[in-house]
């Protein structure tokens, strides 16, 4: 099927569109065709609260199901692959529950049709559109809907393969009893949906301490990716508290980096999680200035107005304590620290501005992430100190920004695992330090780039932190796929391996020392055999399951949605151990 320029069969390509009725026609044909008694068979049941049947056209999901008056309302699946939200029962008249709603209005929006199956019943099916989703969560299913967590301990888990990672995820939040953003990718991972339509090339992203990375990788989109998670939340019998993490949205150098971030927070607006990554306009030189006189014209440069700089100067001059440590700047230290910070912060003030407006009264979570580093900055350089997460929090404040949490620059570097001259032992003193600071402010830690640490390096950030963290993981899910495909499917591996290796080798050609690292160690390892074990398949995978031909058309996506149900009941129940593993080692569960 073509949606814009973009073809693809939506039923194997997840998480790309915004709507899993993608052929709302031939959705009210399979609808209408479906025999009345079966629908009054769903009608007795919803009245007697018994599970909904399922029969060769339509898969009605029980946990679902939603009453509102005499009517109820449910998602279902039908036999070719789409979605709908369908509503059984009377119509009921308006009454003091009904405020939101005029007499003629539905609940859902316009209906793709209505039928009567008896005097007294009907049956109503809608889209499932995003905004449809959004009114469905919202007034009919409140417990399914993504949250603003707040102050929740969880993990943020990114999606690298959208639909077939998330019954593994919700069984884990179940069994290990914790919290999570279950909806979660970056602008590195997920698309806009009208640049796939308009089969816009990719751009071309940094990923720090790897380098550069063509943008939307996974194929999913910012709109995709939050329809098909919280349609497959529907579907789970679970009842948790998730939030949905519109991740890294990075404010980029020049003069279109913040309007590209707000392009991505519009495709975003459903999400419940804001993660604003100002890390490439830093001015990371400003904390090193020796010179008083050069750190105050920081001061004049950045803040034009002198009323305005008087009143940030009494503000930060003011003396403080957190967490036992005294916070007591002259104007020299609040040059440096406004020097490095003040762009970042006003684009913070900016793209809060136009999140709040979109959200309405929405809650949402905001995050300030400043964790990672440009390529010409070492991250052993720039590790964020006690002083300034003291300035970030009081700035906030003094800015009337409700920041709920920050991702500091701790040593930690994607990729690998810690590796700081401090050791262990440093880390943790660290940690310790800045998440004292950080619960005296309001706000929570934000690890980042967890997949490659070992446990022993968990359980650090878990101590420190008193498990009270939120902590992002994201590739080793991607890296389960592919060790559980190598079972299942070797042949199918073997092409990802090879794609792998060509992708590699090409960025070894242009330079890369990362590439030309990794490729060296499996070119004269003891191993010769394909293995998703390998550097070089763990850092390089990625790249090969959204990419795209010159015209915008997905290349290889199809082959890694189209798998036997044994592959994904093997893959969820690995997930499921991976992630139950990860959440004891941050949140303190183990000795």
């Amino acid at each position: 099927m073509k949606f814009g320029r973009l073809e693809i069969n939506p039923a194997k390509n997840p998480a790309i569109l915004d709507t899993a009725t993608w052929d709302p026609k031939t959705a009210w044909n399979i609808i209408n065709s479906i025999e009345e008694t079966y629908w009054q068979s769903i009608h007795e049941a919803i009245i007697h609260e018994r599970a909904l049947s399922a029969n060769e056209y339509c898969i009605p999901y029980t946990t679902s199901c939603a009453r509102y008056g005499t009517r109820a309302f449910f998602l279902a699946g039908l036999a070719d692959s789409q979605q709908v939200f369908l509503e059984i029962g009377s119509p009921m008249l308006r009454n003091s529950c009904d405020r939101e709603f005029s007499d003629k209005e539905f609940i859902l929006g316009e209906p793709i049709g209505t039928i009567s199956f008896s005097e007294a019943g009907h049956i109503t099916a809608y889209k499932t559109d995003a905004d449809v989703i959004n009114r469905y969560i919202r007034f009919l299913k409140p417990d399914k809907s993504p949250k603003a967590l707040g102050a929740t301990p969880r993990l943020g888990i990114g999606n690298r393969m959208s639909t077939a990672v998330w019954p593994g995820i919700w069984r884990a939040m179940e069994e290990g009893n914790f919290s999570a953003n279950a909806i979660q990718n970056s602008v590195r991972e997920l698309n806009i949906l009208e640049d796939i339509l308009e089969g816009r090339p990719p751009r071309t992203n940094y990923l720090f301490g790897f380098g550069p990375v063509d943008e939307g990788h996974t194929g999913s989109t910012f709109e995709g990716l939050l329809v098909a998670g919280i349609l497959d939340a529907l579907k789970t019998d679970t009842h948790l508290e998730f939030g949905a993490d519109a991740d890294h949205i990075m404010v980029k150098r020049g003069r279109e980096g913040k309007e590209k971030a707000k392009r991505v927070i519009d495709a975003a607006r459903y999400y419940s999680f804001f993660t604003l990554d100002v890390s490439d306009i830093l001015n990371y030189g400003a904390m090193t200035v020796s010179s008083n006189s050069t750190a105050e014209a920081y001061l004049t440069d950045n803040i034009r107005h002198s009323n305005q700089r008087k009143a940030v100067l009494t503000y930060h001059s003011e003396k403080r304590y957190f967490a036992g440590q005294v916070y007591d700047l002259d104007k020299a230290a609040i040059g440096r620290l406004v020097g490095k910070y003040w762009t970042a912060l006003n684009a913070v003030e900016d793209l809060f501005s136009h999140i709040k407006t979109l959200k309405n009264e929405t809650p949402f979570d905001l995050e300030l992430s400043i964790d990672e580093n440009p390529p010409d900055i070492r991250t052993g350089d720039c590790l964020t100190t006690e002083i300034e997460l003291m300035f970030l929090i009081l700035e906030m404040q003094r800015r009337q920004i409700p920041l709920t949490h920050i991702a500091p620059n701790f040593g930690i570097e994607k990729g690998m695992d810690y590796r700081g001259p401090d050791g262990l032992i440093g880390l943790e003193k660290r940690i310790r330090r800045l998440y004292h600071i950080a619960g005296e402010g309001g706000v929570m830690l934000d690890c980042h780039s967890g997949d490659d640490l070992t446990c022993a390096v968990r359980k650090v950030v878990g101590r420190a932190t008193e498990g009270e963290i939120h902590f992002k993981i994201s590739p080793a899910l991607q890296v389960i796929f592919a060790e559980v495909l190598n079972d299942f499917d070797p042949k199918l591996f073997r092409f990802w391996w090879d794609d792998t290796l060509d992708y590699a080798r090409r960025e070894a050609a242009t330079g890369s020392v990362f590439a030309t690292e990794c490729l060296r160690q499996y070119e004269t390892g003891a191993d010769p055999t394909p293995s998703p074990r390998h550097a070089v398949f763990h850092h390089y995978n990625f790249a090969s399951v959204g990419r795209r031909d010159s015209n915008g058309q997905f290349i290889h996506r199809e082959k890694f949605y189209d798998m036997p149900p044994d592959f994904y009941r093997d893959y969820q129940d690995r997930v499921k151990l991976y992630l139950l593993e990860v959440a004891n080692d941050v949140f303190n569960r183990n000795p």
